[in-house]
């Protein structure tokens, strides 16, 4: 009864509010933006940001123009000015959220359709200004479900069921892996929607020493639901919830902290994050790695997007000629081959037109990766180099977002988890455990099974199944896809 009394008080007061106005014009989209993207702006830094963009700045510019009017007597037309500042504010703010780029014809729009707005509307300003109150109310009563939902989630999948944190190292060298986004498993490659010749590259590994693992997947289809899992050597199963496309606090759980940094930081290890993008790091977490080429001033706090690859390969060789007395650990993030690059059906292109950009992309990632290879052998000859992708490439779908509809072709399948382990162990010593290296969550595991040698590690491995979120064909959900040996199957985890 307070809150409508004041509104009905404010609607029939003559005087205005500048500050009140102001407010009303940045509230709306900034709720709107943390309700819609709030995995990628909940730290410190974008609440800062965005209160003094969307409503700092409004507030000062607004009071500023009522009183440079009252100052020269032109207060007459603060009605007009005040609902065109508002109406821009609002209409820009709203385009700013929505478009990465500056999109110059639609800005000459907003400010058109701001004068004539304010034109026609500047006597129901105050009715404008309760209409965006009652908008930012909407997205603020969503926000809260939200950042409820995301609270409650349980963290108990992240704690380790033996003594693993505590491992020690008997053997300290090098570390250094590198993850190719959606390089396809050698075995899939020459079969399937992919039916591409790679011999060439993978004589060059075999030349090099590496070893193959055929029929090695990821368990989540997505670069932070794999890498999550990845780097808390635990599955999360989506943190059984299927309402929201990335797992939250994903990148936090890459980049900020992990057991995998732990152990590596434990044993002496400095640390290197070394990426062509900035994509794991677009809500600015904490970095946990000792050092990181990517800056957080090249990533904007506004829909960020996926930018050209940065060349690191100078950072990379700077960082492993570095004279240190201790071991490095590298985690090597590189965007190609990617997976095919439309991601709806307003987007997509023929799906052998897919293919054929996917395999150019494949190209040029055996490239990168052949020069990485010799840079880091020609500078540390006894390196454990660890050669993982994150998933699959999708080619065989017209576009991403089909993997989200259930089906039993085994190739389409595979095309989204398949993906490619190659390991160049020092000294070609092979553990005996070979065989386990099945899918990406177990990898680190496996790894500081190795170096620890300490084989009781080995009793806490994660089943090797791939899940993924459904959402058409099928009831909604989370399902198992493929089973620990490999075959398909469609069963709902419960």
């Amino acid at each position: 009864m307070r809150l409508k009394k004041g509104v009905i008080n404010y609607l029939n007061n003559q005087k205005q509010y500048p500050t009140v106005i102001a407010i009303a014009s940045g509230l709306y989209p900034m709720l709107y933006c943390y309700s819609k993207n709030f995995s990628l702006v909940n730290s410190v830094s974008h609440f800062i940001y965005f209160t003094c963009i969307f409503i700092v700045i409004p507030v000062v510019l607004f009071n500023l123009v009522y009183w440079f009017l009252k100052k020269n007597e032109l207060e007459k037309h603060s009605l007009f000015i005040l609902a065109t500042l508002n109406v821009f504010t609002f209409l820009f703010l709203i385009k700013t959220i929505t478009y990465s780029s500056a999109q110059r014809k639609i800005t000459l729009l907003v400010v058109v359709l701001s004068f004539l707005f304010s034109w026609f509307l500047r006597r129901y300003l105050k009715r404008l200004v309760v209409l965006q109150y009652l908008l930012a109310l909407l997205s603020f009563s969503s926000l809260l479900f939200i950042i409820y939902t995301n609270l409650t989630i349980s963290n108990g999948w992240q704690k380790q069921p033996d003594s693993i944190l505590s491992a020690q190292f008997k053997k300290n060298p090098n570390v250094y892996v590198i993850q190719p986004d959606g390089y396809v498993n050698f075995s899939e490659l020459s079969k399937g929607f992919y039916n591409y010749d790679n011999s060439q590259f993978e004589s060059f590994l075999e030349e090099s020493s590496f070893t193959m693992y055929p029929n090695f997947r990821s368990n989540y289809s997505t670069t932070l639901s794999s890498n999550s899992s990845f780097f808390m050597m635990r599955h999360h199963y989506y943190n059984n919830r299927i309402s929201n496309y990335e797992l939250y606090n994903a990148r936090n759980m890459i980049v900020s902290n992990n057991p995998v940094l732990d152990i590596f930081k434990s044993n002496n290890y400095k640390t290197y994050f070394i990426t062509e993008t900035g994509y794991m790091m677009f809500n600015k977490p904490k970095m946990g790695y000792d050092y990181c080429n990517f800056s957080y001033n090249n990533i904007p706090y506004i829909r960020p997007g996926i930018t050209d690859p940065i060349d690191i390969k100078n950072e990379l060789s700077v960082s492993i000629s570095e004279n240190i007395d201790q071991p490095k650990f590298f985690f090597i993030q590189m965007l190609k081959p990617w997976h095919i690059k439309s991601k709806s059906s307003n987007s997509s292109n023929d799906k052998n037109i897919e293919r054929k950009k996917w395999l150019e992309n494949l190209e040029k990632s055996n490239d990168m990766l052949t020069e990485t290879i010799k840079l880091i052998k020609e500078k540390d000859k006894n390196a454990l180099i660890v050669i993982m992708a994150d998933h699959g490439g999708y080619v065989g779908m017209n576009y991403a977002g089909e993997s989200d509809t259930m089906t039993t072709d085994r190739d389409l399948i595979y095309s989204i988890f398949s993906s490619q382990l190659s390991i160049h162990w020092p000294n070609n010593d092979k553990p005996d455990f070979n065989e386990k290296f099945k899918s990406s969550v177990n990898v680190f595991r496996l790894l500081f099974t190795y170096l620890s040698e300490d084989e009781t590690y080995l009793s806490q491995l994660q089943p090797d199944l791939s899940y993924k979120v459904l959402r058409e064909g099928v009831a909604e959900g989370i399902y198992e896809y493929i089973d620990t040996e490999g075959k398909i199957i469609l069963r709902e985890h419960q």
